[in-house]
């Protein structure tokens, strides 16, 4: 959950694409069209993922494909998440300060090449299924990996894709040796949109009380590690990885080649996303052809990310974006549902994952059986 980064504000430190590297900074001053482009992407590249992949998690909800099924995030998951992400952060923290700054990236990076290829295949599927030509073959593939033999057979990976998917793994591959060679920006950003969409889409929180303790956690979580020490900045400085949409504020002087980023990190799209497309799923569970809540959370997400910008910008000092974005995305909704008299049926609402629904469907039709008979 990084910052919103103020490095280009005017007077501020910038650290721009090559000083990264050598873990240094420049000194950059943006003008003023430079900084409402930056900030003006920025907050655009975060509602794509929040929207579509909301959209997109409701057919992932109702998925029986193994590959396509959504991880349900408790209660407990959501009260156990600022405790592991807060060890995780310092755990890289002590790692930059002890170890080669360098050499950790370079692992790194090719940790995140290999996901982000996957991350990008998967959010181009659905695209790629609508626009492949008809007239070439659709053959199937299968990627099997097993331990022992025999009855102690175990699968280790079984991925099965077809052609469609095989050519959306090119186009992934393509982009992942563009940003494992250039560090590019554009490459950063769509690997970062792609891990955003999937993490929207494929993370589902089972209530919106499982919600509320998750976006409470971490509300606490980034205002602490960002005002309460460096630790959050340094490594989100450090961190070469595309967990982080960035934009030049020197784009116009400097073209494709601009270097001094403001940057926004994937926890604060993905953490509101998921409530958010929760929120959506609740609205299609009242049954009344109506997006009230989705849209309430949506608009809030904008005036939260806005009022997060504004406040950086003007006090020119890295913000923790969940500060603004919590209280905004949990509030809307909330006076919505009282305004509507639906707060109980909201916070009552809860989602079965698609296994235990099945389950439950089949327990229902062999009790029906056994009174018939």
């Amino acid at each position: 959950m990084a910052e919103v980064d103020p490095g280009s504000v005017p007077g501020s430190e910038a650290l721009n694409g090559t000083d990264a590297m050598n873990g240094t900074a420049a000194k950059f001053v943006a003008t003023p069209e430079g900084t409402a482009l930056a900030y003006g992407s920025l907050l655009l590249m975060a509602l794509l993922p929040i929207f579509f992949g909301a959209l997109r998690s409701v057919t992932c909800s109702k998925s029986k494909n193994s590959s396509d099924m959504p991880e349900t995030i408790t209660s407990r998951d959501a009260a156990r998440f600022p405790i592991i992400a807060s060890c995780t952060l310092f755990g890289l923290y002590l790692f930059f300060k002890v170890f080669s700054q360098e050499y950790i990236n370079l692992l790194l990076s090719v940790y995140f090449f290999v996901l982000g290829i996957l991350a990008l295949s998967h959010t181009l599927s659905p695209l790629m299924a609508k626009v492949f030509p008809a007239s070439i073959p659709i053959k199937q593939y299968q990627l099997l990996f097993t331990q022992g033999s025999g009855d102690a057979k175990e699968e280790i990976v079984n991925y099965e894709f077809d052609t469609k998917d095989l050519v959306c793994l090119v186009i992934g591959g393509v982009v992942g040796v563009w940003y494992l060679l250039k560090k590019h920006w554009v490459a950063n950003n769509l690997f970062g949109l792609a891990f955003a969409l999937n993490g929207v889409e494929l993370l589902h929180l089972n209530n919106v009380s499982t919600g509320c303790i998750l976006l409470g956690g971490l509300f606490v979580y980034d205002v602490f590690w960002v005002f309460g020490t460096n630790v959050m900045v340094t490594v989100a400085r450090s961190f070469e990885a595309p967990i982080k949409l960035v934009f030049p504020q020197d784009l116009l002087e400097r073209g494709m080649d601009a270097s001094n980023f403001a940057m926004l990190g994937l926890g604060d799209i993905v953490i509101p996303g998921i409530f958010i497309a929760l929120l959506l799923r609740f609205d299609i569970s009242l049954k009344k052809n109506s997006r009230t809540y989705f849209y309430s959370s949506f608009l809030a997400y904008i005036f939260g990310l806005g009022l997060t910008i504004f406040i950086m910008h003007t006090f020119k000092h890295a913000q923790p974006a969940l500060l603004y974005l919590v209280p905004a995305c949990v509030g809307f909704p909330v006076v919505v549902a009282l305004f509507k008299g639906e707060l109980t049926e909201m916070f009552r609402y809860e989602e079965t994952p698609p296994e235990e629904e099945e389950e439950g469907s089949k327990d229902e039709a062999s009790e029906s059986v056994k009174k018939n008979q």
